[in-house]
């Protein structure tokens, strides 16, 4: 059987949890994936609490300039394993301490310094929808589905996600998603804003290494700079991008940028 495109030719690296592989390779492109195809990568709590260690190991690895996020079996995540959610909501404690871990994996993923972009085949629903909200971009498959359904199982989503999806695809879409846990498909995805792109789900995969190859040749001081400028409330966006603003009149990336143009090449940054 062929290894599937965004991992061939790749370096695993070690995620010491079931369920959560990690690779990197010479393209500058990292990849997550969800990896529990018999469970529709349903993901458990060992998972979770794995995601910011793994995140951080990807981000520090030499080289790496977007992370593509996706799952295996031709489904990105049916999300938070409900069997072990049953478990934890038997005590109020655990069900307190479980949101925490989830929530800070999201955040995890939302501060990972590079392009991060959600790879969608299949169902992407509930805690799987919550961590492709937290990339920058998703790309979808023509007959993916995308929803959040804590409305179907009694639990109140948490304040950062919520707040997050609000952001993402305005409060209005949010209700719609949250009050009824209705899965939405492929195209209609973008006209809520969930998607950035759709295509069908044989090139999908070849269309999101495509772009995340071109982002690991654009300027990483660029980049840096507007996901700490929208990672922000609006009144703090000046004071997030001062610092960025000021090392870029000494840093390289300027001037590399403007020679290549004038020289009519492709920039090294």
């Amino acid at each position: 059987m062929a290894q599937p495109l965004l991992t061939q030719d790749r370096s695993p690296l070690p995620t010491h949890v079931d369920g959560l592989h990690a690779y990197v390779g010479e393209d500058g492109v990292a990849v997550l994936e969800f990896a529990r195809p018999h469970r529709r990568n349903a993901i458990t709590l060992a998972i979770w609490q794995a995601l910011p260690k793994v995140l951080v190991r990807l981000a520090e690895q030499p080289g790496v300039r977007a992370l593509l996020v996706t799952g295996a079996g031709g489904t990105f995540s049916a999300g938070a394993d409900i069997a072990e959610l049953a478990e934890v909501y038997g005590d109020p404690d655990r069900a307190d301490d479980y949101h925490a871990v989830n929530v800070a994996a999201e955040e995890a993923l939302a501060a990972f310094p590079h392009p991060t972009i959600a790879v969608v085949h299949g169902a992407c629903v509930g805690g799987g929808c919550q961590l492709a909200v937290a990339c920058d971009l998703r790309f979808i498959a023509d007959d993916a589905r995308m929803g959040i359904t804590p409305a179907k199982l009694g639990v109140v989503y948490p304040a950062v996600p919520t707040l997050r999806l609000a952001r993402l695809v305005g409060p209005a879409q949010a209700k719609y998603l949250l009050f009824s846990g209705e899965l939405v498909t492929g195209l209609r995805n973008t006209v809520i804003g969930l998607a950035d792109r759709v295509v069908p789900g044989g090139q999908l995969d070849g269309s999101a290494l495509e772009f995340a190859r071109l982002l690991t040749r654009r300027s990483p001081q660029t980049i840096g700079a507007v996901k700490a400028a929208l990672a922000v409330p609006p009144e703090e966006t000046a004071a997030a991008l001062a610092p960025w603003e000021r090392r870029s009149r000494e840093a390289p990336d300027v001037r590399e940028g403007l020679a290549a143009f004038l020289e009519g090449r492709e920039p090294r940054f």
